[in-house]
């Protein structure tokens, strides 16, 4: 019998002109990419109104309660601050999607019921 370690990650979305910056977190950070991404344009939601779904930073942990405490402390950051944060990993701001999801933009996705 296997067991399975649940992951849980925080990540820091952008926009294409990169100017706007979304915090989350997640157990399964492609599907959640996917899910921005098809929610693009969307009025309703922030992601959706400013089109972020472009993955600049993310950090896994094995307990949700963690993960959210440190969703929380970033959202209460400064600009400067989660710009120190992506740049300690991420100097140049490239967009990181593809590396989780293997192809990007996602195709057609299909709903299962």
């Amino acid at each position: 019998m296997r067991i399975r370690i649940q992951e849980y990650y925080v990540y820091i979305l952008t926009n294409r002109a990169k100017t706007t910056l979304y915090t989350g977190v997640t157990n399964d950070l492609e599907a959640r990419l996917i899910e921005h991404w098809q929610n693009r344009g969307n009025k309703k939601s922030f992601t959706g109104r400013y089109c972020c779904y472009n993955l600049l930073y993310f950090e896994k942990f094995s307990d949700i309660e963690t993960a959210i405490a440190r969703e929380k402390q970033i959202k209460g950051w400064v600009r400067a601050k989660k710009k120190t944060l992506i740049e300690s990993a991420n100097p140049s701001w490239q967009f990181l999607n593809a590396e989780i999801c293997g192809i990007w933009p996602p195709g057609e996705i299909i709903e299962r019921f």
